[in-house]
């Protein structure tokens, strides 16, 4: 959500940021927007001002027996009664207008993001590990997997196209995963565990961005909540509509949770194996902190996702996304892509984004910084540490054998029973 009041300060910088996403200048509309929104409030104000006025003229009138000045004083009066509720409704109109109009913009790239169209203009910023060398031929997931217990098939039968059933020791994997993940970001980055609910309210997925403009991507119930489509729904709206103490900041928040998406537009992408699923797993961070602590936050946050990849001996790049590719909310991006030697290349398994004050906004999350009386509105961060069902791939991918068994990393081992190896079934 952007203010209004920024705007109108330095209109031609805010039609340069959206330029930066390839975007239409708009502030001329919204300016416009908002001085009709101002000069229906001056309007009322001046009519309620001069309603008061009357209102003492008509007792001074008939005071002075003046009967045909206080009908007339009176007369006006009604017509201002019947003006009023028009200009306050006008007022509520034009209101809900321009909120809706800036509701639908999305964040102002920071000045450090690359210009591109698409992800072809991400930058590489560093990478880490080397990919394997195998003397066998290596497969994808989806070839490997079905042995050791990712049934395509019946996840299929039982839910449709982009389910899948996990049983026996890939599912125990899978498990293992999740629990790792959390655990370190819990135990290593000071994450405090949560585990928020699973389906939110219309102001919850407006807090964070999902909507209005992305609803076809969410799943939605019959009694009107959504499912969410990421953590960071429930986890940034944990401090929406309050005013916290700059000594309570900055709060972090851990979360394994299902996850669901509608993969609106996704047809044709990834519909075999696990990369894109309608439901699927991932442990979320999400950070609250004061404006001047925000970029630190957002490299520290990136640093836990890759910590999880650098435990596992997965080989990972960090790009930083370009002004095309970034999501909506997004001030900047940091995506972490994951070598995966069945497809000879790197896919994402994380996004760690800085929003900036954008969700804040939406949400009315504020802090009162010491020693100041007015609130300020918070930062928010979020970013996967990581999407499960990836790192799944990742690990079967990288760690397959040519008897179509996996090692298991060691840093899974304690969370597996100590096994060493999946096995295909024979």
């Amino acid at each position: 959500m952007h203010d209004i009041r920024l705007i109108r300060d330095d209109p031609a910088a805010f039609d340069a940021a959206l330029a930066r996403r390839a975007l239409a200048p708009v502030a001329a509309e919204l300016l416009a927007l908002d001085e009709r929104r101002r000069a229906t409030i001056a309007a009322a104000q001046e009519a309620q001002t001069r309603r008061n006025d009357l209102s003492k003229q008509i007792g001074q009138a008939k005071a002075q027996k003046d009967e045909a000045r206080a009908q007339g004083l009176m007369a006006e009066v009604a017509a201002l009664k019947e003006r009023l509720p028009q200009l306050e409704e006008e007022e509520r109109a034009t209101a809900a207008e321009l909120d809706a109009r800036l509701a639908a913009i999305p964040n102002l790239p920071a000045a450090d993001v690359p210009e591109g169209a698409d992800e072809d203009g991400n930058v590489e910023e560093k990478s880490w590990g080397t990919p394997r060398t195998f003397d066998f031929p290596v497969r994808e997931h989806d070839a490997i997997g079905p042995a050791l217990g990712m049934d395509f098939d019946t996840g299929v039968a039982l839910a449709g196209a982009r389910f899948t059933l996990l049983r026996g020791p890939v599912a125990r994997l899978s498990r293992a995963l999740g629990q790792f993940m959390l655990d370190r970001l819990v135990n290593d980055f000071g994450f405090e565990e949560v585990a928020p609910p699973l389906l939110v309210r219309d102001e919850v997925a407006f807090g964070t961005g999902q909507l209005p403009k992305f609803a076809e991507d969410l799943f939605r119930t019959t009694d009107g909540r959504w499912l969410i489509s990421t953590a960071e729904m429930s986890l940034t709206n944990i401090v929406r509509e309050q005013i916290l103490s700059e000594a309570e900041l900055p709060l972090r928040f851990a979360a394994l949770t299902a996850c669901f998406r509608s993969e609106a537009g996704a047809a044709g992408r990834d519909t075999r194996g696990l990369i894109r699923q309608h439901q699927f797993e991932k442990v979320e961070m999400v950070s609250i902190t004061p404006p001047d602590a925000s970029d630190a936050e957002h490299e520290r946050m990136t640093r836990a996702a890759e910590g999880v990849l650098e435990a596992l001996d997965l080989p990972y790049r960090r790009m930083k996304l370009c002004t095309g590719d970034m999501g909506f909310t997004s001030l900047r991006t940091f995506d972490l892509e994951v070598w995966l030697p069945g497809q000879q290349r790197y896919r994402e398994i994380s996004s760690c984004s800085t929003c900036g004050d954008f969700q804040a906004r939406r949400m009315n999350a504020r802090f009162r910084a010491e020693g100041e009386k007015a609130p300020r509105f918070v930062h928010t961060l979020n970013g996967s540490g990581l999407a499960v069902g990836r790192t799944l791939v990742a690990v079967v991918e990288n760690y397959q054998q040519a008897d179509g068994s996996v090692v298991v990393p060691a840093a899974l081992r304690p969370y597996i029973g100590n096994l060493e190896l999946l096995e295909p079934a024979r």
